[in-house]
């Protein structure tokens, strides 16, 4: 996971996770639909603590731009 600060949007935060299976995906799809740019991944608890730093930075820079 990192921050891309690069985007013409400002910046986004990008995920690295494993592709969710076709049941989750299909659940997923039910509440919120991906668009066609868009996929259903899964992330580790693990990660919980990286993912929060990242919404730090990700905030701290959108401040800056």
């Amino acid at each position: 996971m990192w921050v891309d600060t690069d985007t013409a949007e400002g910046p986004e935060l990008v995920l690295q996770g494993k592709t969710a299976d076709a049941a989750t995906r299909s659940a997923c799809g039910q509440d919120s639909p991906p668009a066609d740019d868009e996929t259903v991944i899964r992330i580790p608890v693990r990660m919980v603590d990286q993912i929060r730093k990242a919404c730090d930075a990700a905030e701290a820079a959108g401040t800056q731009l």
